[in-house]
């Protein structure tokens, strides 16, 4: 007894321990886990970090790209909000510079400013001959603002009431005119023609007779560091994922390639916005589901129909050239046909489907059956003349209710049992597949009658011609409101299925 005691005590013993061992070995286990857990989290942290601060500089250089191809058409709003800006960066990677005409002209009506009238005759008649220098030679079309320089003539035009900005220009630089009201008339000067002269400006061509554009100098290491970036990022990908190269990852990745290059720089807004998207900055995906929809609804009609008339066409294309019609006489032949599994298809799933119907099906639904043909029996007594002479007699409707409910009992048990017997009855189904086969080796012999094949190509192949112009006319005589109506409706049924 007390050997088999302590036996119990060593047991329990040595059971505690691997109890506590496997403990520590799960709480080990959940450790690691956990460990891995949070090195991935900061893995993906990190990647997070990344991605934003990719997206972040990729932003700041579409801000730049896309000031800079809006300069020159909007360099005169530009000049009115940035004035110092506008001119500083015009100079520094535009090539810009003042146009000497138009600043020997304000200079000169700087100098007139400053005199008085009666001293400036000389000064006057050279504002003249600027005044007519600027209207012939039109020093605005190197800018490509020879528009702000009609609009300076009309202002000089209007205000003399002159057909010719010239004479304008004459008789606002006489002494006559400017001798009273002198600075009125100087301030409609500054205030109205002097802005219009501030824009024009001369642009310098390099050495291919292009404009100066010396943008390339600030792009040039954001396009340095997103090549660096697609590169890397490219190779990590491939070794990623052991099926795919370094080709395959940059194509993976050939949305990028915008940014690294120096030509089509409007393009980079494809690239810039998927980076915000995958930065978590914006939100893509709505857009995106009702883009797809949009285009699926938008070609959905179209397509069904360019579906269904070549599905026609190929089966008419088919018969007319005889391909149905050798099939069906060469089905026969079991030498050209290929047996995966050397079992008949076809009769396996025959004797599959008659053993569910006969012994699962019908005894289920026999009630139901039975209370049909008691229906149909009894309705069928009932309309003969016999009937009609005996339902007077006492009792008879009883009667003939038990009589027909005993008659429909016997019947419907002798057809379930004679359908459970011919398909349990090797011989029935050996008699049915003959049968089968007989109807279509005689189908096949009455095919091979060449003028009862042409008769029935012709009238098969004119039943789908009948139809494949029906269908035509009917898609297009279908209203365009019809046809959108229908686009919408398809957008709708995706729309609620999301």
């Amino acid at each position: 007894m007390i050997c088999l005691y302590v036996s119990q005590c060593d047991e329990r013993i040595l059971k505690r321990r691997e109890d506590a061992e496997e403990d520590s070995k799960g709480e080990k286990e959940q450790i690691i886990v956990l460990s891995r857990y949070r090195q991935s989290v900061r893995a993906n942290r990190k990647a997070t970090w990344f991605e934003q601060i990719m997206a972040a500089i990729a932003l700041t250089n579409l801000i730049l790209v896309l000031f800079d191809l809006s300069y020159i058409p909007y360099r005169d709003l530009y000049l009115r909000t940035l004035p110092n800006f506008t001119e500083w960066y015009g100079e520094k990677f535009k090539g810009i510079e003042p146009d000497r005409t138009t600043v020997a002209y304000l200079k000169l009506v700087d100098r007139l400013e400053s005199q008085e009238i009666d001293d400036s005759k000389a000064l006057l008649a050279q504002l003249r001959e600027q005044s007519t220098v600027i209207v012939d030679e039109n020093p605005f079309a190197v800018a490509s603002k020879s528009g702000t320089l009609e609009r300076i003539k009309n202002l000089m035009r209007d205000r003399f009431q002159e057909d010719s900005s010239k004479a304008a220009f004459n008789q606002f630089w006489s002494e006559d005119y400017l001798q009273t009201n002198t600075a009125e008339k100087l301030a409609f000067f500054d205030r109205e023609i002097r802005p219009l002269m501030n824009v024009n400006y001369f642009r310098g061509i390099n050495e291919r007779g292009n404009p100066i554009d010396s943008f390339w100098r600030i792009d040039l290491w954001f396009m340095a560091l997103f090549a660096t970036e697609f590169l890397i990022r490219t190779y990590v990908l491939s070794r990623r994922h052991e099926n795919a190269s370094w080709p395959d990852a940059m194509l993976w990745r050939i949305y990028d390639v915008p940014l690294f290059i120096g030509f089509w720089r409007w393009l980079r807004i494809i690239p810039v916005t998927l980076r915000l998207h995958q930065a978590g900055w914006v939100n893509l995906e709505p857009m995106r589901n009702r883009v797809s929809r949009a285009i699926v609804s938008q070609f959905a009609v179209e397509l069904t129909e360019i579906v269904l008339l070549r599905a026609i066409d190929q089966t008419q294309r088919l018969i007319q050239e005889g391909d149905v019609t050798r099939w069906l006489l060469a089905a026969s032949d079991r030498n050209q046909y290929v047996d995966l599994n050397g079992i008949d298809e076809v009769q396996t799933l025959t004797k599959r489907l008659s053993d569910v119907m006969v012994y699962k099906v019908l005894p289920r639904v026999k009630p139901d059956l039975d209370a049909l043909i008691e229906h149909s029996v009894i309705g069928a007594l009932q309309q003969a003349p016999a009937y009609q002479g005996l339902k007077f007699m006492p009792g008879f409707d009883n009667i003939s209710a038990q009589i027909s409910h005993q008659v429909v009992a016997e019947l419907s048990k002798t057809m379930t049992q004679s359908l459970q017997a011919a398909v349990a009855d090797p011989k029935t189904a050996t008699l049915t597949g003959r049968l089968l086969d007989r109807l279509g080796e005689t189908l096949r012999y009455e095919l091979q009658n060449a003028e009862t094949t042409t008769d029935i190509r012709q009238l098969i192949s004119d039943l789908l011609e009948e139809v494949k112009i029906n269908y035509v006319e009917r898609i297009a005589g279908e209203d365009v409101e019809q046809i959108r109506a229908s686009r919408y409706r398809i957008y709708d049924a995706a729309n609620r299925r999301r």
